[in-house]
C-alpha cells in the first residue's frame, strides 16, 4: 500500500479529521423477489409486481429464493470475505406505511458474509484499503408516494419484498474523496461480478453515508484502542444516491458538526437527508439503536446452511475483478492510471479488450480511448454501450497510425468521420485519398515552401531551437495532415540547421 494523506479541517479551535463509513444497499440482481415469486422489473405499473408475501397476507410463509443466496455469496467472494455457512434471518421491526408486516426479514448477528476488504485507487496514485464490516440479505420495503394528491400518500408495493444486500464498510474512509471512491469502486466491483446493475438513479444502489468529526489524532486512537469514544457522535446521511452527492454530503456534514462543536453545541445521534439542490443536509429523524427494532429470528425461516463445496463451484466461476484486471494491464505496458480509468467501468474494460482482440496495442488503444473517444462520448452524454464507433472500427484506426498508413492528425479526423457517417475506417481512408505522405520528395517540397514563406520565423529558430514546433505544425497544416510527422522532423532539422 503507498502512503496515505489524510485530510484534515481547519477550525476555530484546531485541526479536525474526518471519519467515515458507509451502509449500501444494493438491489440484488435477480428476476424475483427474495421470499416471492413476484417479479423486480424496473418501471412496472404501481402494484403490479406484487405476491400475497409482499402484501403482508397473513398465513404466508416466505420461501428463501436460491438464486438470491447465491448472487449474495459471489458477491461476498468478490469482496474478498469471509462466508458464513450459517446464517439467520432476523425480523427487524419497526412501523412505516409501506411495510405491510409490520417488520423486515433482515439478518442481524449471523450475517450471510464476514469481514472483507475493497482497496481504492486514488487520484493522486495512493491505494487505499477500507474494511468491509458485513453483508447481509434482506428485504426491501415498498414505496411512498407523496406528490400524485395534495390530500393524500399512496403506497407501491412493486419493490417490497425485493432482495437487498446491505453491505456495510467499516469507518475506515477520512475524506469525501475517499468516500465517493468506495462508492465508486464497489458499484464496479458489483457490476463486474453481475450481481447489482448498480443503477443508481433507479434507485438500485443507495447509500446511508455515517459521518463524524474528531480533533486531529483521534482516529488514530480509535484505531489502537478500538474505542469509537475517539470519533465523535456520527450522523447518518439516509439515501444518496451517486458519487458526487456522496462527496458534497461528506464535505457539508464534516463542517456543520465542526461549526456545531466550536460553538459549544452536542452532535445528536440522528438521521439526515442531503438535500442535493440546497447542498446541505438536514434533520430528519433521531438514530435508532439496534435494540429499538427488537430483532429476534424469523420463526417462520430455518437457518440458512450453505455447503462448502458449493461455495467453492461460485468461487471458481468468478469473473477477474477490477484489481486483478488492472494488474493485468500494467503488466501489458499500461501506466496505473490509464489501467484504472479502463478498468472503472466494465463496459470501458470489455471495449478495450475487444480493441486488443481487433490487433490494436494496449497502450496505443488506451492512449486513444482516454484522449480521444471517451472525451467525445463524455461531451455527448453517452455510455460507452451507446457510442457510434464500434471497438473494431476505433482499433482499425489506431493500427493505421501504428503503420504510418496515416498521421495523428488524420486520425481525430477519421474517428470524426466514422462518428458521424459511419463505415468501415480502411475504406474511407482509401476512398478520400486520406493516407499519410511519406515521400520525402513531397515533403521537402512543403517544407521549402513554408521556410521560403516565412523568413523572420527562420532567423527566430536559430537563436530558439524550440520554435521547430511552429515549422512543424505549418507543415501539418499545408499538407492537410498527411505529411509524415517523422519525416518532416527530420528534414526541417536540415533545413534549418537544428541540433539533435
Amino acid at each position: 500500500m503507498t502512503e496515505r494523506t489524510v485530510k484534515l479541517l481547519k477550525g476555530q479551535t484546531g485541526d479536525w479529521e474526518i471519519v467515515i463509513g458507509m451502509e449500501v444497499h444494493a438491489q440484488i440482481l435477480s428476476n424475483s423477489k427474495l421470499f416471492s415469486g413476484a417479479a423486480t422489473a424496473f418501471g412496472a405499473s404501481p402494484n403490479s409486481q406484487v405476491s400475497f408475501i409482499d402484501a403482508g397476507m397473513p398465513g404466508m410463509l416466505p420461501v428463501i429464493n436460491k438464486w438470491c443466496v447465491e448472487q449474495a455469496v459471489r458477491t461476498g467472494l468478490g469482496l474478498k470475505a469471509q462466508i458464513n455457512l450459517t446464517s439467520v434471518f432476523d425480523r427487524k421491526n419497526y412501523f412505516y406505511p409501506d411495510l405491510p408486516q409490520g417488520y423486515q426479514i433482515s439478518q442481524y448477528k449471523s450475517p450471510i458474509v464476514g469481514e472483507g476488504e475493497i482497496l481504492l485507487d486514488m487520484n493522486d496514485g495512493s491505494t487505499i484499503p477500507v474494511g468491509i464490516e458485513r453483508l447481509h440479505m434482506e428485504q426491501d420495503a415498498g414505496k411512498s408516494v407523496h406528490d400524485q394528491s395534495p390530500d393524500s400518500s399512496f403506497v407501491d408495493l412493486n419493490r417490497s419484498g425485493v432482495a437487498l444486500m446491505e453491505i456495510v464498510s467499516k469507518p475506515h474512509m477520512r475524506s469525501s474523496e475517499e468516500a465517493a471512491a468506495f462508492l465508486k469502486k464497489l458499484r464496479a466491483i458489483l457490476r463486474y461480478l453481475g450481481t447489482c446493475d448498480g443503477n443508481m438513479d433507479e434507485g438500485s444502489m443507495r447509500a446511508d453515508v455515517n459521518v463524524s468529526v474528531c480533533k486531529a489524532g483521534g482516529y488514530d486512537k480509535f484505531r489502537a484502542t478500538g474505542d469509537f469514544k475517539h470519533l465523535g457522535t456520527r450522523c447518518e446521511i439516509k439515501n444518496v444516491n451517486s458519487m458526487r452527492f456522496v462527496a458534497q454530503a461528506v464535505e457539508y456534514e464534516a463542517r456543520r458538526q465542526i461549526d456545531v462543536i466550536e460553538d459549544g453545541g452536542t452532535i445528536r445521534q440522528e438521521t439526515r437527508l442531503f438535500d442535493s439542490k440546497a447542498g446541505e443536509t438536514r434533520s430528519m429523524r433521531s438514530k435508532e439503536d439496534a435494540h429499538d427494532y427488537r430483532y429476534f429470528p424469523d420463526p417462520d425461516l430455518l437457518p440458512l446452511v450453505l455447503d462448502q463445496a458449493w461455495v467453492d463451484g461460485i468461487k471458481a466461476s468468478l469473473p477477474e475483478l477490477p484489481d486483478e484486471k488492472k494488474t493485468r494491464l500494467t503488466k501489458a505496458g499500461l501506466s496505473a492510471y490509464d489501467a484504472s480509468v479502463l478498468v472503472a467501468e466494465k463496459e470501458s474494460a470489455d471495449y478495450f479488450e475487444a480493441m486488443m482482440a481487433s490487433g490494436a496495442d494496449a497502450k496505443a488503444a488506451a492512449n486513444w480511448l482516454n484522449n480521444e473517444y471517451f472525451g467525445r462520448l463524455n461531451k455527448a452524454g453517452l455510455a460507452i454501450a451507446d457510442g457510434p464507433v464500434s471497438a473494431g472500427a476505433n482499433a482499425a484506426i489506431v493500427k493505421m497510425v501504428a503503420a504510418n498508413t496515416i498521421s495523428g492528425k488524420i486520425a481525430k479526423d477519421l474517428l470524426d468521420i466514422v462518428w458521424s457517417e459511419g463505415g468501415d475506417p480502411e475504406a474511407i481512408v482509401e476512398a478520400r485519398g486520406l493516407k499519410q505522405v511519406t515521400d520525402t520528395g513531397a515533403i521537402e517540397k512543403v517544407v521549402d515552401d513554408v521556410i521560403a514563406a516565412n523568413p523572420d520565423k527562420v532567423e527566430e529558430v536559430k537563436a530558439k531551437p524550440k520554435l521547430a514546433s511552429w515549422f512543424v505544425g505549418q507543415v501539418m497544416k499545408a499538407s492537410g495532415g498527411k505529411a509524415n510527422p517523422g519525416a518532416v522532423n527530420a528534414i526541417l532539422k536540415q533545413k534549418l540547421n537544428l541540433p539533435d
